[in-house]
């Protein structure tokens, strides 16, 4: 049998999706669960378009296998005019077999999104990738007010998930306190993960 591990599925443009992930698997890792950091391809309007198997750098594509098989997952992409990345809600629009049997039903579930401007959709894009994780019937688990960032933030930070303001030039980097959010995201994830298996 496989050990446990959380999926921290994301998609990202210009590296800032990529960071956070890094962080909160970072998190997940430090609550004693394995973490594995998975991607998905871009997707293109030419339909003759394709992406190699394996990605020419960075993080593997997702399988349907790496989803299935998770102990919690962790999903995150970058704004697009207040919702997720079409690359993200493609793949999860594959994943009805999953919900025919009832693959993710009882799984923990945590989002995560990193917008150019500031107040440019960041809740709505978190609160949009958790329709589909509702209904594969898995549980959402936000960030609690006790995490002292939530409070102390003037970027990204909200109770839905953890986000960043990238700036209009995608250039800011994930400040001190959107890591603190992200990596106590990563561990309220792993906690719950590695505490409801069998």
């Amino acid at each position: 049998m496989t050990p446990p591990y959380v999926l921290v599925l994301y998609y990202s443009r210009h590296g800032a999706t990529r960071d956070m992930a890094r962080l909160i698997a970072r998190g997940a890792e430090a609550e004693g669960i394995e973490a594995r950091l998975r991607t998905v391809p871009a997707v293109s309007a030419v339909c003759e378009a394709t992406e190699a198997d394996i990605p020419a750098s960075g993080d593997i594509y997702c399988t349907p296998e790496d989803l299935a098989d998770c102990a919690g997952l962790a999903l995150g992409s970058p704004t697009r005019f207040g919702n997720m990345a079409a690359p993200l809600k493609y793949f999860l629009d594959g994943t009805s077999g999953l919900w025919v049997n009832g693959g993710l039903i009882d799984k923990p579930a945590v989002v995560f999104t990193s917008t150019s401007s500031l107040h440019g959709g960041q809740e709505s894009t978190l609160l949009s990738m958790m329709l589909p994780l509702l209904h594969h019937g898995m549980m959402i688990l936000g960030l609690p007010y006790s995490e002292p960032g939530l409070s102390r933030t003037s970027g990204g930070g909200t109770p839905y998930g953890a986000s960043h303001h990238a700036g209009s030039d995608n250039a800011r980097a994930v400040d001190s306190h959107e890591s603190e959010l992200c990596l106590a995201l990563g561990r309220r994830l792993g906690r719950v993960a590695r505490h409801l298996q069998p």
